[in-house]
């Protein structure tokens, strides 16, 4: 059985071996990497001049995965817990829920529901319409507001291109898992003119109950169904202006949630209806001016609801609850070259959630159905709007950002519980870093970036079972504040990448729920959230990139990160135990073989949260290892791949997670162009 500390040796060995090996094809397949970019806001930046670390996930090594969280399984100090199969949240730099951020196109999809802690959200995002996924971490507050304190998940949706020629494209994949744990079929088809381009497609997709590694089994109820629609189109409007519209929708179906049903005697317990609907349509004006010499104007409107059903074994009663959340959103940018070396981006953002919630309670015996007040207080509101101002400056071989942002919020609840509350919280973040390139291939970076995160209606209004508490309202809660330190170093040349960085985040009035001593409701002990806490993370991130010769390549990561609450004394919740991944690629002509190991050690530094959650246990979670296998051939517009995962079928689940990972079991995918 291999042990994680394995990587470590093979990260050195590896470092050796690219030592002798010189003259590297620059037309091999490693030259992706010299291609990679990133954004900030809407600026475009060259990948080796960023002052803070990122990951970068390209199309093509995310439709393979099931799911969106499970494409992000292995991504540079990115760490993946899954509460349900259906689930799935992003850890960065130790935080995740929402003290980290997804944003969609430029669009926060974080709204005044998002819990504290892992949620599923990010599994509303349909894989197949990925284009590119980046990871900014312990950073993100000044460009996108609220939440970004561990970080943000910018996800990209894959975009038509204009064309002369006129032309009519699309795919159809097909998809299938062994044990009937996936199948899948999607169709696109994208229309090319030389002022106009559209993209549309649908995904139909059915997972099955999920398989555990060794011993584990069949575990039943896991699997659930899912449907997507997504459209995207850009028009020519003049030779200055571009309009780009977009829809997007997901719909889940019957998403068990299993640890709920094994663990706390739950005859039934699933969120019965999980839908995510974004609409937006943005309009672009490029002039000549310097300060002006881009606007975009973005208006937006989203659908998030959730509907859940649970009923305990031996109980009378069966709950059904929804939440529904309407967003509606703008964002304005202007984009400013006073120089040569000198950008700006300045601009406003705006969001308005409006929230419904109810619960309705049947009784079995009788049929009588009985409204009730739901997991938030019904018709709550929040407001949300910042101004911010953004400057990236290059002096010689100097590259330095920095920024600020305003935000304030204007929350709304009205229940019977608490009465009527109105808060207004305000905050002032700003960021800073600084790149030296000592050379072309080698550059020190180090930055320092505050973020805060606003309390929000889950915060304050909730009431009900959480997690494995009862949870009542809170109605006197500000920001929580955060302050992220960088240390870097990044070597890139060519078709060579390696990086190291040390991080530490300062984190202070941290809203936490807190036990009420003596206060137990339907056999769960009583939570009330405050800010009560101060804690720190800290730890480091190293990545590599290598060619091993013209046709093999090898990558590997290493997070470690250790996070401890200074108000208890005692480690932080959920902080993830090392884990990374390396990965050996063979490509030759239209052959591609893969052979992956994700990793993580045992984490047993719990806080007394971790040991009270049945999903953890005072024992922690034991290291583990996967091995996955994957082989791809294309043939004219057929494209063949197949997988063996996990090969040595290894028992584990990654720390947190309510659910055992897959066993060994196959994949096989066939993608026809036309």
């Amino acid at each position: 059985m291999f042990k994680y500390c394995y990587c470590v040796i093979a990260i050195i060995a590896s470092l050796l071996i690219s030592k002798t090996v010189t003259g590297t094809n620059s037309d091999s397949v490693f030259k992706i990497l010299d291609t990679i970019t990133v954004t900030s806001r809407q600026w475009p930046n060259k990948k080796e001049l960023l002052p803070y670390s990122y990951t970068v996930k390209k199309a093509i090594q995310i439709e393979n995965f099931r799911t969106t969280p499970e494409a992000l399984m292995g991504a540079s100090g990115v760490f993946i817990q899954k509460t349900n199969h259906g689930g799935g949240a992003a850890f960065i730099r130790g935080l995740t829920g929402n003290q980290t951020l997804i944003i969609l196109d430029g669009i926060r999809l974080n709204n005044a529901t998002y819990r504290y802690g892992p949620n599923q959200y990010l599994n509303t995002i349909d894989v197949y319409t990925i284009d590119e996924v980046e990871v900014f971490k312990g950073t993100g507050a000044v460009e996108y507001g609220s939440d970004a304190m561990g970080g943000v998940v910018y996800i990209h949706s894959k975009t038509p291109k204009y064309s002369n020629n006129k032309g009519i494209h699309g795919e159809a994949i097909v998809k299938l898992l062994g044990e009937k744990m996936e199948k899948t079929v999607r169709t696109s088809i994208e229309i090319s003119r030389e002022k106009f381009a559209l993209q549309a497609g649908v995904s139909i997709k059915k997972f099955g109950d999920l398989i555990g590694g060794a011993g584990i089994g069949t575990q039943s109820p896991s699997g659930y169904a899912e449907n997507g629609f997504d459209f995207k189109m850009k028009f020519k409007v003049s030779n200055t202006d571009e309009l780009i519209a977009s829809s997007k929708l997901l719909i889940q179906n019957d998403v068990p949630i299993y640890h709920k049903i094994i663990l706390e005697n739950y005859l039934v317990n699933k969120i019965a209806k999980q839908t995510g609907n974004l609409n937006y349509l943005k309009w672009i004006k490029k002039t000549n001016q310097h300060w002006f010499k881009e606007i975009h104007l973005t208006p937006s409107f989203q659908i998030s609801a959730e509907a859940r059903e649970n009923n305990k074994n031996n109980s009378n009663t069966y709950k059904y609850e929804k939440d529904i959340v309407n967003t509606t959103g703008i964002n304005l940018d202007i984009l400013s070259t006073p120089s040569a070396n000198w950008r700006i981006n300045s601009g406003i953002d705006y969001y308005y959630d409006k929230i419904e919630s109810n619960i309705w309670e049947k009784n079995l015996q009788s049929s009588v159905i009985t409204l009730k007040r739901g997991l938030y207080p019904n018709a709550s509101s929040s407001e949300n709007i910042s101004v911010f101002n953004l400057h990236k400056v290059d002096i010689n071989k100097w590259h330095i950002e920095g920024g600020i942002r305003w935000n304030k919020y204007v929350i709304n609840l009205y229940d019977s519980a608490i009465g009527h509350v109105s808060i207004s919280p305000t905050a002032l973040v700003g960021n800073g870093g600084i790149t030296y390139s000592i050379n072309t291939e080698n550059n020190l970076y180090t930055s320092i970036a505050s973020g805060f995160r606003a309390p929000n209606v889950d915060d304050m209004g909730s009431l009900g079972i959480v997690d494995f508490r009862y949870e009542i309202p809170a109605s006197n809660l500000k920001p929580e504040k955060s302050v992220h330190y960088e240390l870097g170093y990044r070597y890139t040349k060519k078709t060579t990448k390696i990086q190291l960085s040390l991080f530490y985040l300062s984190l202070k009035d941290i809203i936490n729920r807190q036990k009420i001593t003596g206060q137990i409701i339907n056999g769960y002990q009583v939570y009330e959230k405050k800010n009560a806490e101060s804690s720190f993370i800290k730890g480091f991130e190293f990545n590599a990139a290598l060619p091993l010769s013209t046709s093999l390549s090898w990558t590997a990561n290493l997070t470690y990160t250790y996070g401890q609450n200074v108000t208890k004394n005692e480690p932080m919740r959920r902080i993830p135990p090392v884990f990374g991944q390396q990965e050996f690629t063979w490509k030759r002509k239209n052959t591609q073989l893969q052979l992956n190991h994700l990793f993580a050690g045992k984490q047993d530094r719990l806080a007394q949260g971790d040991i009270d959650d049945n999903r953890i246990g005072t024992n922690g979670t034991p290291n583990w290892n996967v091995l996955n296998l994957m082989w791809s051939k294309q043939f004219n517009k057929i494209q063949f791949q197949l997988g063996a995962l996990n090969l040595l079928n290894e028992k584990y689940k990654t720390h947190g997670s309510g659910i055992y990972g897959m066993g060994r079991t196959y994949s096989v995918q066939i993608k026809v162009s036309y």
